[in-house]
């Protein structure tokens, strides 16, 4: 499972793998650990960490407030929130699957909510679409290719 987050207004990726924690921070930084669960509490390399929610985006680590937020690649979103569409935005698999279709090219112009690229995934075939009026500044996706979740298929700006 991988994800976008922002805590206190610095984007990264977190991915988990069985009991592997990945972290990489926008400036490069990255922290492995093993974790767990356990109720209200995360294990990191055997250290524990209480964590309840707080208002809105906000999270209570250890007693430390933070913000945070977390994106699931299928939203569309840019990683900076969901009122984000403007700029650059790059559209991920929602799960591994195989391209079956890619509906554009680079320097196509599109709008808001056009079909982009088909993945089939478990039988079912997902059209992953424009989050915003713009043009098409990159296409990584290729027909008949494998594709793993939180890949990047197509770049609009």
């Amino acid at each position: 499972m991988k994800r976008h987050v922002v805590v206190n207004g610095r984007s990264g990726t977190i991915e988990i793998e069985g009991s592997r924690l990945r972290y990489e921070r926008e400036d490069g930084v990255v922290i492995e650990r093993e974790f767990s669960l356990q109720g209200t509490s995360v294990l990191l390399n055997g250290r524990s960490y209480r964590v309840n929610r707080g208002a809105g985006k906000e999270v209570w680590v250890n007693g430390r407030l933070l913000s945070m937020e977390v994106f699931d690649p299928r939203d569309l979103r840019t990683g900076k929130g969901a009122s984000a569409n403007h700029g650059r935005q790059e559209i991920a698999a929602s799960m591994p699957g195989k391209v079956i279709r890619v509906l554009v090219t680079a320097g196509d112009t599109v709008e808001e909510g056009q079909g982009l690229v088909v993945v089939e995934a478990m039988k079912m075939q997902n059209e992953m679409k424009s989050p915003k009026t713009g043009r098409v500044a990159e296409v990584r996706a290729r027909l008949d290719a494998t594709v793993g979740a939180g890949e990047i298929l197509v770049i609009v700006e």
